[in-house]
């Protein structure tokens, strides 16, 4: 890990993530559809739109989703908490102010332990609470922002989705962590079902706060950066800030506590508002909402309900015998139910997992989709397994069978591929003997060298015969009979 801020130099940062609530298909106060896919401006009612004398009800579903992601962080589920109104000027939240809560969250008082490069850390989390989207701001100009646009449109299908945000400790120091958080926080929503996590389209989000200070002194003064859709963009938005700020302070500067947006083509940070106060939201009570109790029976109720989590699957995949990075990559990517399937249905763990992280990771990426809509599945793989480990395909041929059941998007097992592309491996030793006997009449010259010593050049032999079975020989079998035929004082 390479220090990005000089010595004597101390980097603090702090996250904010929010996680849309995805599975409950409901919006938090109202029962409009939170399908990110509709038209715009169609997902919406009096409610999410703040008409006079319409009402919210709280959505109960995703209260029970945020006790459970709370459990997962390890957090306090409080008993007794309420609804604000957070009082501000947001552009496209029409019934501007947004319903959130303020001193007493559902959740507080948490924890995430984490790994980056074999050392430990741990990072504190101060709260979880839930709050409702916005709408959502399309800016039309050449710059794609607010400034400069022609025209401004909104989105309101997004206002009113429900949002939990998890505010961790400034407990981070490096970029690998911040990273390595995020990335474990969205393995958690998603094996809790609570969210799809997906960065990319907003339905997790981040804002890092980034401060400096000299070592031995106190915290240095924050900027916090908005809306970070990548753990990539996470990394390099912190590295750019730390420098910045440093940099500044030591041209004798001072930062100043404001929101910053990150620009990712140019690769910097840029003033976007001067930070806000707490006061300048103005909260009190939302007078339309009830209070929201917890009872304790039924936090236990909950805790023992939750499924297993990214770092005790990972933990139990090590223990299958599988490398620690293979394991992080199978359920990092959401492969862990494939491999459960397999090794289930008889695939050894270290092959599966080998076969998972390696041509499955790459092929999903290659045609860029995830698991769930490939088409395929752990029974697939542990057919092709069992196929590699029976002799039948060779790790070559399975390649290409691979192949051919992600062309078939699973509609196609890896027998039939096999079959149809006739990629089976020729292991019939009768059959394989004949092609042996052929190649090394073929090479006299080869065979001449390898009897004066040189061993290499039963590559020749090897190749002749692969060549001559379109590369479906049984390596393993072919080098035993061409040794066993030179061997023979009868092979001339």
């Amino acid at each position: 890990m390479t220090p990005i801020v000089p010595e004597g130099w101390e980097l603090v940062v702090g996250l904010e993530v929010h996680v849309e609530v995805t599975t409950t298909r409901t919006k938090m106060f109202c029962g409009c559809s939170t399908d990110f896919r509709a038209e715009p401006n169609t997902n919406v009612c009096p409610v999410c739109t703040g008409q006079p004398g319409s009402l919210p009800v709280v959505n109960g579903a995703a209260i029970e989703a945020a006790r459970r992601l709370g459990l997962a962080l390890n957090c306090t589920i409080i008993d007794s908490c309420r609804f604000h109104r957070k009082n501000y000027f947001y552009p496209d939240m029409p019934k501007n102010y947004q319903i959130s809560q303020y001193d007493i969250p559902l959740c507080s008082d948490g924890s995430l332990d984490l790994e980056v490069d074999g050392q430990p850390r741990h990072v504190r989390i101060e709260r979880l609470h839930m709050e409702e989207d916005t709408g959502k701001s399309l800016h039309v100009g050449v710059t794609g922002r607010i400034h400069g646009a022609d025209r401004s449109l909104i989105d309101y299908n997004r206002a009113g989705i429900p949002l939990l945000e998890i505010v961790s400790r400034p407990d981070i120091h490096d970029p690998e962590t911040a990273q390595a958080y995020l990335r474990e926080l969205q393995g958690i929503v998603r094996a809790l079902g609570v969210s799809d996590g997906r960065l990319e389209e907003g339905s997790m989000r981040c804002d890092a706060n980034v401060s400096v200070n000299r070592v031995g002194e106190g915290l240095g003064t924050r900027a916090e950066i908005k809306n970070l859709n990548s753990v990539r963009s996470l990394g390099r938005a912190i590295t750019f800030e730390a420098q910045r700020q440093v940099e500044l302070l030591e041209d004798g500067g001072t930062v100043v506590q404001e929101t910053r947006h990150w620009d990712e083509g140019r690769g910097v940070t840029e003033t976007l508002r001067r930070k806000e106060t707490v006061t300048d939201y103005r909260y009190f009570p939302d007078p339309d909402l009830i209070e929201i109790t917890t009872s304790p029976d039924h936090v236990e109720e909950l805790r023992g309900s939750l499924p297993e989590l990214p770092a005790l699957a990972r933990a139990r995949l090590v223990d299958d015998g599988v490398p620690a990075p293979q394991a992080a990559t199978i359920v990092g990517t959401d492969l862990l139910p494939w491999y459960d399937d397999a090794v289930a249905a008889g695939a050894p763990p270290a092959t599966t997992a080998n076969w998972l992280a390696g041509e499955v990771t790459a092929n999903l990426n290659a045609r860029d989709v995830e698991p769930a809509t490939s088409g395929l599945s752990g029974a697939h793989v542990a057919e092709l397994v069992a196929l590699i480990e029976d002799g039948t395909l060779s790790n070559k041929l399975a390649k290409q069978v691979l192949e051919g059941v992600f062309d078939a998007r699973g509609d196609k097992s890896p027998k039939v591929v096999a079959a149809e592309q006739g990629l089976e491996q020729v292991s019939d030793e009768g059959e394989l003997q004949a092609i042996v006997d052929q190649a090394i009449a073929d090479n006299p010259d080869a065979v001449a060298s390898i009897r004066e010593g040189n061993d290499k050049a039963i590559g020749a032999i090897v190749g002749a015969v692969m060549k001559a079975t379109r590369g479906q020989a049984d390596p393993r079998l072919t080098n035993e009979l061409i040794r066993r035929t030179l061997a023979d004082p009868a092979t001339g």
